[in-house]
């Protein structure tokens, strides 16, 4: 019973530890305008959709376009080569892509697991840029404030990339510059399937 006492104040001392440190790093804050701002850019994806759909065009039947024009392959492939490099094509485009297919919920898994294996291609990028040196220091500037914020709150920082609007790429390419644990980046970086499913729970109901 000593044992068990002994093993919750442990436990309950590093909590509020842990819990000082986020404070003082600031994690709460950042967290609070990353959530804030992914709400705002999800709400104007949407309301864009939906405006270009009532005014301009007939988004579905764009969606139904890009059905019949481009193979799922080269869908998949160009999601997967813009998560590995830059990620700066929208993934909700993606996702509404999907809930026009035959088989929406299995090509959005299969888009997220684009997304997580292109995520693991920048890790080893990123671990790779220590063999051309300019490079390297080109990609530490550019990224600097990804690397500083993976440095204080590890896998956290992952967690928050695969979440949120922040670009996975980026964060994979900063966890392999600095060598993050590679099976730790695995486990958090799983996270990128539950944000494809909370996306596709929404827009797949618009479209």
């Amino acid at each position: 019973m000593e044992r068990i006492y002994s093993l919750y104040i442990s436990n309950r001392n590093y909590i509020k530890l842990l819990n000082r440190y986020y404070m003082i790093t600031r994690f709460y804050t950042f967290l609070k305008k990353i959530a804030i701002k992914s709400g705002l850019i999800i709400a104007f994806f949407v309301l864009l959709l939906v405006g270009l759909e009532y005014f301009l065009l007939d988004f579905n039947e764009l969606l139904n376009h890009l059905v019949e024009t481009y193979t799922p392959k080269f869908i998949f492939l160009s999601l997967f080569v813009s998560e590995t490099f830059l990620g700066l094509l929208p993934l909700e485009v993606y996702i509404a892509w999907a809930a026009k297919s035959l088989s929406p919920w299995m090509f959005l898994f299969i888009l997220a697991t684009m997304s997580y294996f292109g995520g693991i291609i920048a890790y080893f990028i990123g671990n790779l840029l220590f063999l051309v040196p300019k490079l390297k220091n080109h990609m530490e500037n550019k990224i600097s404030t990804h690397i500083k914020n993976l440095r204080k709150w590890g896998g956290l920082f992952v967690f928050i990339g695969a979440m949120l609007p922040i670009p996975h790429s980026m964060v994979s390419i900063a966890c392999g510059l600095i060598k993050y644990n590679f099976k730790y980046y695995l486990l958090f970086a799983l996270f990128r399937y539950v944000r494809f499913a909370l996306y596709a729970l929404v827009l797949f109901k618009i479209f």
